[in-house]
């Protein structure tokens, strides 16, 4: 008996010790994960996010908004008769969605399963779809762009979960985006919420992106640079502008381009910003750059000659020649000034030859040739500069007029700027700031070089190969390029033509580049494809800002003479001569600066209409003593489409 007692009490001692290890590994090793399984029973966390901010441009105007779309789902475990019925009477309520696609969907499945998202739904469908057993809804808010294709490659687009996938909502993902707030709550048996136990607010709330970009001129530059595209038949193009103060972008687009509401519908190619992303040869508009360089370095001067070949040099055994080989270009004495006008291969090979090729690559550096511009851009290209101390002349040569390296649009519309603010090297943005640039530190060549450069290619603008880029009573400076287009193939297929350039005679400049990529039909020139399409776009800014008051006053060769007159500063900073006695010259004036000439003259004036003075009585020069009365017809610009 004593020992059945024992054995006895053994046993349950070791049952008790397997309970009390099995309590023990329960309720402290397995803690955690079983609280966690237990809770998830009844209870779920989520994470979710506020709903993205907006995208608006430089005015306000939404360029990317969000709008309440419906997520559907069901659980498809019993798929009896009841289910099929209620999966047809879900069809009828949103016709959009068929039938037969929706039971394939569920019709092998047992799990989880979504049934549409992004569904735009009224009330009234909303009400009928709660009363569907199986089918469940789940709020979700959409990023939708109100304008379609305007700005698209820009803003990007989000995927299915309101993640940037590309632009601006890529780039700024995060603030768009805010942080995830932590939300618990109950369920019920059917896994729906039913008690909301906790939310965390101290998370930071999204925020909205205002854009330096000008709605309207942004639709204006997509406009004519796709028809440029389409007339030109050509491959593709690209089209930027931006104010050479502040850095901002105040328009940039590619085309073919995209709808990012449809964003399976286009091409993969059509979504990016190539203006950024892709460089390409520049050809002749870099020529700028390498005389620029060469002024910069005391090597030459707007009027220094040289000798230019009658249009053919040899170097290294090729014959280096200009790009129309007629009679015309068969230059044989050219300044520096000529050379640009002209745009003279050989001229600027000369240049270059006698620079040598360190002082030409540090003058580049300096422009920002070879880097990237820090645009705020996913994907952003820093072009093709080769980092060699030196090179033979053959490649030097192919370098100085914009072969053998490759740039970005946004590069050398930056480089442009240089020459427009006075020789600083600004960082464009996409994003509104209205802060100056024009900084010491910033400067990359000097005040003398800037304006020289910008005289030269006002020259080449007003009798040069840009004439297709003048607009009335406006001083426009600017470079044309037709450079060989790389082919994917190896070698060259095709033409790039290009045009950047700027308005010398306003208040506030501003530096547009146009390039049509592989024109086919009705000229490859850059002086036939680009230039009247930066002549579009510049005349359209210029006068929706109504920036008058300096028309037809940028002269970089005129020298005033000591007559005996009375001479009166104008607004735009330059002079008017007026004879004792004699009516003034008032054509082409704006009414501020009409009014302080006539102010300083005594004169009694009667003025008429807006913008410029078109009209006076009496004439320039006629005796004011014998005139009955002084009128000023005023006329706004003319625009020229």
């Amino acid at each position: 008996m004593k020992i059945r007692i024992q054995s006895t009490f053994f046993v349950f001692l070791i049952l008790f010790g397997l309970v009390a290890t099995k309590a023990f590994y329960v309720q402290v090793v397995q803690k955690d994960r079983l609280l966690a399984y237990a809770r998830s029973q009844f209870m779920r966390e989520t994470r979710e996010y506020p709903n993205r901010g907006s995208i608006t441009d430089r005015d306000g105007n939404p360029l990317a908004i969000n709008v309440q779309t419906w997520n559907l789902y069901t659980f498809p475990k019993k798929k009896g008769p009841g289910f099929q019925n209620q999966i047809k009477e879900l069809s009828k309520i949103v016709p959009e969605l068929s039938y037969t696609s929706l039971w394939s969907k569920v019709k092998n499945r047992s799990k989880y399963t979504w049934l549409a998202r992004r569904v735009r739904l009224d009330d009234v469908q909303v009400k009928k779809i709660k009363k569907l057993d199986v089918i469940h809804l789940e709020e979700h808010s959409t990023r939708v762009y109100p304008n379609h294709e305007l700005s698209s490659q820009i803003l990007g687009f989000t995927g299915i979960d309101n993640v940037g996938m590309a632009g601006i909502e890529r780039i700024k993902n995060k603030e768009l985006r805010g942080e995830a707030q932590l939300v618990r709550y109950h369920r019920d048996a059917k896994g729906r919420p039913v008690k909301y136990e906790q939310i965390e607010t101290t998370a930071a709330p999204a925020q909205d992106i205002v854009l330096s970009v000008d709605k309207e001129l942004q639709a204006v530059t997509e406009r004519y640079l796709k028809e440029a595209v389409l007339h030109h038949k050509a491959l593709r193009g690209g089209a930027g502008v931006m104010d050479v103060e502040t850095g901002e972008i105040l328009a940039m687009a590619n085309w073919p381009s995209f709808d990012p509401n449809e964003i399976q519908q286009s091409p993969v190619e059509n979504r990016k910003l190539a203006f950024v992303t892709d460089p390409f040869e520049p050809g002749s508009i870099f020529k700028s750059l390498t005389i620029a360089a060469a002024i910069e370095n005391n090597v030459a001067t707007p009027n220094k000659k040289y000798f230019c070949e009658f249009g053919k040099m040899r170097v290294q055994n090729h014959t280096i020649s200009e790009a129309e080989n007629d009679h015309k270009h068969k230059f044989e004495w050219l300044t520096v000034s000529e050379i640009l006008k002209y745009s003279s291969n050989v001229g600027t090979t000369k240049i270059a030859f006698d620079m040598k090729f360190p002082k030409l690559q540090s003058t580049l550096q300096k422009l920002g040739v070879g880097e990237k511009t820090g645009i705020e851009y996913a994907g952003e290209s820093k072009g093709i500069m080769t980092n060699a101390k030196e090179v033979k002349p053959l490649r030097l040569s192919n370098i100085s007029f914009g072969h053998g390296v490759a740039t970005t649009g946004i590069q050398m519309l930056r480089a442009y700027a240089a020459f427009a603010n006075g020789g600083y090297l600004i960082n464009p943005t996409f994003i509104k700031s209205e802060e100056s640039q024009i900084v010491p530190e910033n400067r990359v060549i000097s005040q003398k070089t800037s304006e020289q450069m910008t005289a030269m290619l006002y020259k080449a603008v007003e009798d040069g190969t840009g004439t297709s880029a003048k607009i009335p009573h406006y001083a426009i400076a600017g470079k044309t390029g037709t450079a060989q287009r790389v082919s994917p193939k190896g070698g060259y297929d095709g033409y790039i033509a290009s045009f950047a350039g700027f308005p010398v005679n306003v208040n506030k400049r501003f530096v547009v580049l146009v390039y049509v990529d592989n024109p086919k039909a009705n000229g490859y020139y850059g002086g036939v494809a680009a230039a009247p399409v930066f002549k579009k776009i510049t005349q359209y800014l210029l006068y929706k800002k109504k920036d008058f008051s300096k028309f037809a006053h940028y002269n970089p060769e005129s020298n005033e003479k000591n007559l005996d007159s009375v001479t009166m500063a104008q607004s735009s900073n330059t002079r008017r001569s007026v004879a004792s006695g004699r009516m003034p010259n008032f054509i082409g004036m704006d009414k501020a600066s009409a009014i302080e000439l006539a102010e300083k003259l005594r004169l009694q004036i009667e003025l008429t209409g807006f913008g410029i003075v078109t009209k006076q009585t009496p004439s320039a020069g006629e005796s004011i003593a014998e005139a009955k009365e002084i009128r000023l017809q005023f006329h706004p610009p003319s625009h020229e489409e």
